[in-house]
């Protein structure tokens, strides 16, 4: 592995090349909460607009060299930023290493003004979201609150629900809230499945059956420690199953304003599939598919997984302006 310093604020491996163009630099929200972003232009002639990126928990913008540089070669510039909370965003808490937010509005704040300080002044229109697990459910939700900012949302597994949950989503929200009423919104809580990736991890991984990928999420985390997160916090579960309860509200899909498109992941162990295809099913302006021998990172899977991905979104996007 080959580390090298480079003159942007991202880490640079032989094996995740840093995408053509890139330009990366910081924001502060409306909350004064400082973001890191990227924005990588588009290759080639003709612009084809956006792709607003919205990452995973844990997830920060070296881990998608690679999809950028495919949207980038499909006519897409590609602007994305680290959650707060997470990659080289602030941290919300004393200990970094948790994964932690208070409210989940927020990220809808970090998102927003993403959009209107640095996508709206810097990158060609048309916009277009797509989101990855928890921003999944920020695009989703961003899909029900401005049906101007983006013309269509893609979601790759997004968090609609968790898989074994011991009590219903509306129970669990309020046993949760319960604990940070007590105090405790920044103790660790989570599964094995939310620890960091490690050397060792990879032949019980539910990210990805790909080991290439997944050696290369191991590999930048090493070369940047500093990024790592692991268990969430019993504050960021707690909002985060207060808004997954808005998801899974009767009322939602009729909320929906731009037409989205959703891929879960047959095998997820990360979020519940059956609950995003319940979704899927009730959407009025949308479409849904679930991908056969898939794990939850369907970005960082097989490349047969990933061509099917793709695939799925070029059609989503040519419906619109085909």
């Amino acid at each position: 592995m080959d580390a090298t310093s480079n003159g942007h604020d991202f880490v640079h491996l032989d094996t995740n090349p840093i995408p053509s163009g890139a330009r990366s630099g910081f924001f502060s929200t409306s909350d004064n909460v400082r973001l890191r972003y990227g924005i990588f232009p588009k290759q080639g002639e003709a612009s084809r607009g956006t792709v607003v990126l919205v990452q995973g928990r844990t997830e920060f913008i070296e881990k998608y060299f690679e999809t950028v540089a495919d949207f980038q070669k499909r006519g897409f510039t590609v602007a994305t930023f680290d959650l707060r909370g997470q990659g080289g965003s602030d941290r919300l808490i004393g200990n970094h290493s948790l994964g932690h937010v208070e409210n989940f509005d927020d990220y809808w704040t970090d998102l927003h003004d993403f959009h209107r300080m640095i996508v709206l002044p810097d990158c060609p229109p048309p916009y277009y979201l797509v989101g990855h697990s928890t921003g999944g459910l920020v695009g989703l939700l961003a899909a029900t609150r401005d049906r101007l900012m983006f013309d269509r949302v893609f979601l790759s597994s997004p968090m609609v629900s968790l898989p074994g949950l011991p009590f219903s989503l509306k129970w669990s929200s309020r046993l949760v809230d319960a604990a940070r009423f007590m105090g405790l919104s920044a103790v660790p809580l989570g599964r094995s499945e939310d620890k960091a990736q490690t050397d060792a991890g990879f032949e019980s991984n539910p990210l990805t059956s790909d080991k290439a990928r997944y050696m290369r999420s191991v590999e930048l985390l090493r070369a940047r420690p500093d990024l790592v997160i692991g268990l969430p916090t019993v504050g960021w579960v707690g909002s985060s199953l207060a808004a997954m309860r808005q998801a899974n509200g009767d009322n939602f899909p009729a909320q929906l304003k731009i037409p989205v498109f959703i891929c879960a992941a047959a095998l997820d162990q990360i979020v519940d599939t059956s609950a995003t295809e319940a979704l899927g099913l009730r959407m009025r302006a949308g479409h849904h598919v679930i991908i056969p021998g898939a794990r939850h990172e369907l970005f960082m899977e097989s490349d047969a997984i990933r061509a099917q991905i793709f695939a799925a979104f070029d059609a989503f996007v040519t419906e619109q302006t085909g």
